[in-house]
């Protein structure tokens, strides 16, 4: 028999969006027909970041060709690929004014490169409509696309995002279509390919998963030099998705966050509510300020 729903506890509560800004960014969304990973995977932070015109664009369509038990976003066999949406996308980053930018897509196992060159096209088009925005893009692993990770790498976005999601004896349940070192190696390529790129990951808690693996990811991370990883608390979209095992506390992820810097990550993003993207702007000027110290101290001794 399931075990019931545990009950949400106070610290991840949040409040249904009102404000004037978050129904503007709303209707640009819709305006350039576009999808955000924001609404896709029903994000507890969409309030407070549209409210700031923060989005996270998703492209490559809506429907993905992997069906993880933690995710929202629909599956089954995907549309053909829109030509038009780089453009769409940077018209948006353009009109939004924004200084970072987060792309992110939905698993394209159904394409020769996974949507590698879409990715390129679509940070192409965004530095030719908004040269001074910086870009992050949060790629799938591209498992078994060969050549894929260059295609991306010589697009140079300043942040290359991949989620490992889950510790690795979790991967059966919880990511089954992934392999842990697969994603692992992405990200360790990237970062030999141009060490110039930021590199992060991260994982959600709270699925069933020990603290010793969770500081083993850490060391995993780390060991393929990544700069910055982010912890949050997994939350059940439906009834269907992996069950909720555990609510971690905020002085657990405290102690997640100040662990990971003392293993040498850059930055540590670790609470309730975070996500890959959540203040991603933020966090990219003080990923740059953490590199420039660090040369700095290196370069004083």
């Amino acid at each position: 028999m399931e075990a019931l729903p545990l009950k949400k506890p106070d610290w991840i509560r949040v409040k249904a969006p009102t404000s004037k800004e978050y129904f503007e960014t709303k209707a640009l969304v819709s305006e350039h027909k576009l999808h955000t990973v924001c609404e896709e995977a029903a994000c507890p932070n969409i309030g407070e970041c549209w409210a700031k015109k923060h989005a996270t664009f998703m492209i490559l369509g809506d429907i993905c060709t992997r069906a993880c038990r933690f995710c929202n976003v629909k599956t089954g066999r995907p549309d053909l690929l829109d030509p038009h949406e780089p453009e769409r996308v940077a018209k948006a980053v353009a009109k939004m004014q924004l200084e970072h930018v987060v792309i992110t897509s939905v698993d394209r196992d159904d394409l020769d490169d996974g949507g590698a060159e879409h990715f390129a096209q679509v940070i192409l088009a965004i530095r030719q409509a908004s040269p001074n925005t910086t870009i992050e893009v949060l790629t799938p692993d591209f498992l078994r696309k060969e050549h894929a990770i260059e295609v991306v790498v010589k697009a140079k976005p300043d942040v290359f995002n991949h989620n490992l999601e889950t510790v690795p004896r979790l991967y059966a349940s919880v990511r089954p279509g992934a392999r842990y070192f697969n994603s692992l190696r992405l990200l360790d390529t990237v970062k030999k390919m141009n060490p110039s790129i930021f590199t992060k990951s991260g994982i959600m808690v709270g699925l069933g998963e020990e603290k010793h693996e969770v500081f083993q990811v850490m060391d995993d991370l780390r060991a393929a030099d990544v700069d910055f990883m982010t912890i949050g608390q997994y939350l059940q979209p439906t009834p269907k998705h992996h069950q909720v095992m555990s609510f971690i506390t905020p002085d657990e992820f405290s102690e997640y966050a100040s662990r990971g810097r003392s293993k040498g990550f850059l930055l540590m993003a670790a609470s309730p509510l975070t996500r890959s993207s959540y203040h991603a702007g933020d966090d990219f000027k003080r990923l740059s300020a953490a590199r420039s110290a660090a040369l700095n101290h290196v370069s004083n001794n």
